[in-house]
């Protein structure tokens, strides 16, 4: 299949997550019914738990206004503060700690620490499509194709250095000599396979190895070594463009989304020097486009939003079980992000959807409305991380842990801003399936 130019690369609703028009032209009718916002998992079509009940108009007790962000004691779901600066379209995020990262079309990326400008910096070309933080280096990811490595300065915290690309101009010139590493990109043109040969879609981290995955337009996802940022291993994984990336913290198993329509699992092998990645299961296939996936650090669940506004999930550690469908969204979902028993979905809808989860049943919370654009990305920290310098331990609000039911919430949009909201995940009491959530705008 000949993959197209990456400027005329969306040709149809199932191609890049960035093409937001064809996604809006392409969202079903269906994937909202009368009853609106619930998951479709037999488990929780019960009586006590009727479409209505757990709607978003069987108002919560959450406050419908903005809380006060100096208040560390308030649990309602709320929006803290707007972030705006005239940059370009928000397309990517990373928060550590009080640190968040924003990256924009305009090539900047910005760095916000208790949710005041702190500092910027800038790549020479290619929009930020992706950003994650592993220690003291942050990664970003580019419609240009590379991966730019970014170092804090130990003597100025508001001095970023770029300190390498992946892959590294010495493998590039060291590999383009022998014929044997190229690949086929398309017709009549070949690449080294170390490098990505259109825009980079996603970036994942695997702390535990050492390891970052990056994504790609190009339809294959490569493994780096952070170590040394040697490419380890690239994968054509799907027949168009590769939308989205994670690293699951159970069985050694790695999930790609396609523009495709597909959902793939990986399982992980550690090679003296290398990786290999070997398919295992095929989780979708839709004529939709796979927009977003996120994986849950407190069970072994994956989620997939898609271009039709749907989200689905799965279940399983080993093999994997489809457990139902979320119907919050009428336009594509854009993104995805899961921590303790919470999942957040933003849209092009400019919507945000918060769930709760309890076993495989989830109730929708609440719908943050705000953004005059599409939600195109989002990060999630515990509150009590949020408050403290260079983040906590990573566990904070996995299942069990009462002392964590407040998240901080960021999303960007193609507005132009980022706005901050206080979720909590709500009183225990709604396991039964009673209560939903509240449609709070702002």
């Amino acid at each position: 299949m000949q993959h197209p130019d990456p400027l005329r690369h969306h040709h149809s609703a199932a191609s890049s997550v960035d093409n937001v028009d064809d996604f809006l032209r392409h969202s079903s009718s269906s994937t909202i019914d009368g009853s609106g916002f619930y998951s479709d998992y037999p488990m929780a079509m019960s009586g006590q738990s009727s479409p209505f009940i757990m709607s978003p108009w069987h108002q919560s007790s959450a406050s419908p206004f903005p809380c006060d962000p100096a208040s560390s004691s308030s649990s309602a779901t709320c929006l803290i503060a707007s972030l705006v600066r005239e940059e370009g379209h928000i397309c990517s995020l990373a928060a550590v700690g009080d640190v968040l990262y924003t990256g924009s079309d305009s090539k900047n990326i910005r760095v916000w620490k208790k949710q005041k400008d702190f500092a910027g910096f800038k790549s020479r070309s290619g929009l930020v499509k992706a950003i994650v933080v592993a220690a003291d280096r942050i990664f970003t990811g580019h419609q240009d194709g590379k991966i730019r490595l970014w170092r804090v300065s130990p003597k100025n915290p508001t001095v970023h250095k770029r300190i390498g690309n992946l892959p590294r101009l010495k493998d590039v010139l060291r590999g383009s000599l022998k014929p044997s590493n190229y690949v086929e990109v398309r017709r009549h043109r070949s690449a080294l396979w170390i490098r990505h040969s259109d825009a980079i879609s996603c970036l994942s981290l695997n702390e535990d190895h050492g390891l970052l995955y990056s994504g790609s337009w190009d339809k294959t996802f490569k493994v780096w070594r952070i170590a040394d940022s040697r490419c380890l291993e690239s994968v054509i994984a799907h027949g168009d463009a590769v939308n989205s990336v994670v690293v699951a913290a159970f069985g050694g198993l790695v999930f790609t989304g396609s523009a495709d329509g597909t959902v793939k699992v990986w399982r992980r092998e550690l090679l003296t020097k290398a990786t290999k990645h070997t398919p295992v299961q095929t989780l979708l296939k839709q004529e939709c486009a796979v927009t977003s996936l996120a994986v849950s650090p407190a069970a072994p669940i994956v989620y997939c939003g898609s271009s039709d506004g749907l989200v689905n999930f799965w279940e399983g550690e080993m093999q994997l079980a489809h457990r139902g469908v979320l119907r919050g969204h009428n336009m594509a979902v854009l993104c995805l992000v899961a921590s303790g028993s919470l999942l957040v979905s933003g849209s092009a809808d400019k919507n945000i959807c918060v769930w709760r989860r309890y076993g495989v049943v989830h109730n929708c919370l609440s719908v943050l409305s705000g953004h005059t654009g599409p939600v195109k990305c989002l990060a999630m920290v515990s509150e009590g991380e949020a408050e403290e310098p260079g983040g906590g331990d990573g566990d904070a609000g996995a299942e069990g842990d009462v002392g964590a039911e407040s998240w901080i919430v960021y999303s960007g949009s193609l507005d132009k801003s980022v706005k901050v909201w206080r979720v909590s995940e709500g009183p225990s009491e709604h396991a039964d399936g009673h209560g939903g959530g509240g449609a709070l705008s702002w």
